[in-house]
């Protein structure tokens, strides 16, 4: 391999791996959820059995979701349940109940503002 190719493989390898930690450290969630970024705003789900929480944030800012709201979709096996959830303060937006999840639930959000869609999410939980 030639010197040429070898220092574009390097600089191609550091690259790679600098977009990666960069990558990596905007993902941290911040509720100990499950971190999802979609067009640079960042939505963390929290699900436990009796409460769903998904907090909203742009740039390491909250996001103000008063008079927004969630469809979130849970799919767990064959059972499929939706789920909306409202404003609860703050970037957060919340439902309460008794949700059947697991390991490899699969959720899908919808989040919307004003009445219009802003972002479609997915999320597999641990």
């Amino acid at each position: 391999m030639s010197f040429t190719k070898k220092l574009l493989l390097t600089a191609a390898t550091a690259l790679l791996l600098t977009m990666n930690a960069v990558y990596a450290h905007e993902a941290k969630p911040m509720h100990g959820g499950i971190v999802t970024e979609v067009s640079e705003v960042q939505y963390e789900l929290v699900a436990k059995p009796d409460v769903i929480t998904l907090y909203v944030r742009d740039e390491d800012k909250p996001v103000d979701v008063a008079g927004g709201s969630a469809t979130v979709t849970l799919l767990t096996g064959s059972e499929k349940t939706d789920v909306k959830l409202v404003p609860a303060g703050g970037n957060k937006l919340e439902a309460k109940g008794n949700f059947k999840l697991s390991p490899g639930t699969k959720v899908a959000a919808s989040v919307t503002a004003a009445g219009k869609t802003l972002q479609n999410v997915k999320f597999k939980l641990k």
